[in-house]
């Protein structure tokens, strides 16, 4: 069974185009969470964390699943993904929309690596290909196809409790060699890291004498 693209309305452009809603959108997928333990899992403020979850659920991405009675005995309302966001195509969504909920995706894609731990990688691939635009259309697309396969049967393999994981695809282009300004900057960033680490490695040094 095919995955269904859907084209998002305007409160769906926005409500992805942050971060944090992305890793709300995300941990919702697994289980239920109040206002209060999405606050205390992400280390926000209750009333910030309310803020963005009412922008989610008018985006129809998270639902509210009724009202239960906490562990103090106050009642408290949980959300839940809906998982539509999976099914959101923003092909067509206008150039600086998609540059920000691009950037949101990377930027929660690094927090969630970042809380999982190096330990968590399974698999990391690096490669450099030569396409025409014709041929990097047909890599993207089979790319999407087998994580739409996957996406689609998810839900039954969630609930027999196999376990989470999480990736990103980012293809991009290479900047131009032949530009010397870029050439510079990218030398200059590159020193500055290796200097960063020649440093911290020579404070560990001087730490074990």
């Amino acid at each position: 069974m095919a995955l269904q693209r859907l084209e998002p309305t305007p409160a769906q452009i926005k409500a992805v185009a942050s971060s944090l809603r992305l890793r709300i959108v995300r941990l919702c997928n697994d289980r239920e969470w109040t206002n209060k333990e999405l606050a205390d899992r992400l280390e926000r403020d209750p009333a910030t964390i309310l803020h963005h979850l009412r922008l989610l659920v008018d985006a129809e991405l998270i639902a509210p699943v009724g009202v239960r009675q906490g562990a103090s005995g106050a009642y408290e309302k949980p959300y839940r993904s809906t998982g539509l966001s999976w099914q959101l195509s923003f092909e067509t969504a206008a150039e600086d929309e998609d540059a920000e909920g691009e950037l949101a995706m990377l930027t929660a894609f690094r927090h969630e690596l970042a809380e999982a731990g190096h330990d968590s990688i399974v698999e990391l691939s690096r490669f450099h290909l030569h396409v025409n635009d014709d041929e990097r259309a047909t890599f993207i697309a089979r790319f999407k196809s087998l994580i739409d396969e996957y996406v689609v049967e998810d839900p039954a393999r969630r609930d027999r409790g196999a376990p989470a994981y999480s990736g990103v695809f980012v293809l991009h282009r290479l900047a131009d060699p032949s530009d010397n300004e870029t050439a510079k900057l990218l030398a200059s960033q590159d020193r500055d890291v290796d200097g960063a680490r020649d440093d911290d490695a020579a404070s560990e040094s001087s730490g074990r004498n």
